[in-house]
């Protein structure tokens, strides 16, 4: 049998399908660590984390924000079944920052603060504006780094 040479990719949030696209690759965030898929890998079940995923057409890349679900993996197929999923240009840059700000400024505030979940909503809004700025929306790239380490 020949491996596949292109992965049907399919992206679904509760409310929509996001993406249903034939991919020639696909990088993920997953909750041990980033991961790529090409074509014929080998079939695997991944927890997802708060990140960037990006799949590739051709010399095309596509980038959107991803927060918490599952990915199944098979030689033909990726399918994300995700909390959060955002395209790029569908971020609103100036939420995405006040919600960051919140974040910030939850933290900062030490007494009576749900810690994971200010994190959390942190590490989305940085994401969000990792991903928008791929289109040049939002000067704030690469702010994420600050909150995994």
């Amino acid at each position: 049998m020949a491996l596949p040479t292109h992965l049907d990719l399919q992206i679904v949030t509760p409310d929509r399908l996001v993406v249903q696209a034939r991919v020639d690759e696909v990088q993920v965030p997953g909750s041990e660590g980033y991961f790529g898929v090409l074509p014929g890998h080998t079939p695997m079940l991944a927890s997802l984390a708060v990140g960037e995923l990006w799949y590739r057409q051709g010399q095309e890349k596509t980038y959107l924000a991803i927060a918490s679900g599952f990915a199944e993996v098979l030689p033909d197929r990726v399918t994300i079944l995700a909390k959060l999923a955002e395209r790029a240009d569908e971020i609103d840059a100036e939420r995405a920052e006040a919600a960051r700000q919140r974040a910030e400024e939850r933290l900062a505030n030490k007494s009576d603060v749900d810690y994971e979940r200010a994190r959390a909503a942190l590490a989305k809004a940085l994401t969000r504006l990792q991903v928008a700025s791929r289109l040049g929306i939002s000067p704030r790239a690469g702010a994420l780094k600050r909150v995994r380490t």
